[in-house]
């Protein structure tokens, strides 16, 4: 009884005691953030508005010169796009600027009080205390200072990038046209879609009128413009049903299943994915890992695989100062390609369900991050792996498509390193892993188009170029 009642007084001093001290920090981090916030506020929205600024004629010229030499587009599609280009780079400005306030208030008062109230986990009585008043202050100008670097990486290499591939096309691949002679006919059609539109709202009045209600009218509109979305895919030949709903609008109508949006087969099929997919539990969710660890994780394997490549003479000093001027895929999209062909053949090897990285540590569908983000990025990660699974490779076959992924489809380093792998005779084979080799290279590509990607792996190129440094001096790294 002792215990309980000493347990009980413990718990009620510490609330007690949070109160004032909750108080403390907040005040402390709103004074630092009153202190600091105008000079983070001035460096986010001066840095991002002097890069949208400073390359809009950049993008102008450079998007111009890509389309006019693009063999994916017709001529007519091509002056079209020319014509309008300036709309979609003014939005660009406008909602890049918009977002640079929008992120340089929200960073410049909130990141002050979660330095604040971090700092009282750090260990010892002194390290917090610092912690409390020195946490968040210049170090957040600091974190503004990186928030203009990847945001202009960003717009400067991932929007030339996408840019770049305009001008490539398959031999095969027919060029998109616009059909001149179909201009009036489309024209008479959106004349037509206003037209009628007069008619539907008539009928909302009525609506409206007989059902007492000017809700009603309204729902009437809503399942009208569902009705039209469901009818044009089915014209189209696009994902049956309608993204908008089927509300109800007269009141003596029984609900029925026309009154809802319908669900075509992929939709069926979503559903027989959702009844059979791994659902998290609150302790796996605790145990999830964050985003950040995988991030790390990611450029960590860069460094060692560059490092090992380095040391095996698959890579040298040449091609990471190529990847400075921008010429060469061999760093930029070789190496994180082979970091990851690593990943899966590790995973393969230890009969992982997920991805085994470095540290042992291991992503699976449970534990991975959430984020819609990393949605996209892990299901693609998931059908190489298991293709590369069911081709039940040979080591010397892996080691050929090692040389694959490193190497961007330049035959002649692939020929000269001689690390072990051997084509396959078979010609079907050695499609399939030149397809596979191909979708890896063009996954790392857009991976290496996100924000943060940029700055992350310009620290790895340049740990690499050290150890290129070394070991022309004859040092061991």
């Amino acid at each position: 009884m002792d215990d309980v009642l000493h347990q009980i007084l413990l718990y009620s001093g510490y609330t007690i005691l949070f109160i004032p001290l909750f108080v403390i920090l907040f005040l402390l981090g709103w004074i630092k953030a009153a202190i600091f916030s105008p000079f983070v506020f001035l460096v986010i929205k001066i840095g991002d508005a002097g890069v949208i600024i400073g390359l809009w004629p950049l993008h102008l010229c450079w998007s111009a010169y890509c389309i006019s030499k693009s063999k994916k587009f017709g001529p007519y599609m091509k002056c079209l796009m020319i014509i309008s280009l300036p709309i979609p780079i003014a939005l660009w400005t406008i909602i890049g600027v918009v977002g640079s306030v929008s992120m340089g208030i929200g960073y410049a008062f909130v990141w002050p009080m979660m330095e604040t109230f971090k700092a009282t986990n750090k260990p010892g009585f002194c390290n917090k205390l610092t912690g409390c008043l020195v946490d968040g202050t210049w170090t957040c100008v600091l974190g503004a200072c990186t928030i203009v670097r990847d945001f202009g990486d960003f717009s400067f290499h991932s929007c030339f990038s996408v840019m770049d591939e305009l001008p490539e096309a398959e031999d095969d691949e027919n060029p998109i046209e616009l059909k001149v002679t179909q201009v009036p006919g489309l024209i008479l059609a959106i004349l037509a879609g206003f037209l009628s539109s007069i008619g539907f709202g008539c009928y909302a009045a009525v609506v409206a009128y007989e059902e007492n209600s000017t809700k009603k009218g309204l729902l009437y509109i809503v399942a009208s413009v569902a009705l039209f979305d469901e009818w044009t895919n089915d014209l189209l030949y696009l994902r049956e049903g309608s993204c908008f709903p089927r509300p109800k609008y007269r009141e003596g109508a029984e609900g029925n299943s026309s009154l809802h949006p319908l669900n075509g087969l992929d939709g069926q099929i979503e559903v027989v994915h959702a009844d059979n997919s791994l659902t998290r539990t609150a302790s796996q969710r605790i145990k999830a890992l964050k985003a950040v660890v995988v991030w790390d994780n990611f450029f960590e394997a860069c460094e060692g695989s560059g490092k090992e490549l380095l040391r095996d003479g698959a890579i040298d000093k040449l091609d990471i100062e190529e990847w400075q001027s921008s010429k060469s895929k061999i760093i930029n999209i070789g190496i994180p390609a082979y970091a990851f062909l690593g990943c899966f053949l590790q995973s393969i090897h230890s009969g992982s369900a997920g991805f085994v990285m470095r540290e042992n540590i291991e992503v699976t569908n449970l534990n991975r991050p959430e984020g819609r983000v990393f949605d996209w990025l892990f299901e693609p990660m998931c059908v190489m792996k298991e293709q590369i699974r069911n081709l039940n490779l040979a080591e010397s076959e892996e080691l050929f498509l090692c040389k694959l992924a490193l190497y961007c489809g330049d035959a002649q380093r692939i020929e000269a390193w001689q690390n072990g792998g051997i084509p396959p005779y078979d010609e079907i084979r050695r499609a399939q892993l030149e397809g596979i080799s191909r979708r890896l290279q063009g996954f790392c590509l857009t991976l290496s188009r996100f924000p943060t990607f940029r700055r992350r792996f310009c620290a790895v190129v340049n740990t690499l170029l050290d150890a290129a440094n070394n070991q022309s001096s004859g040092q061991r790294f």
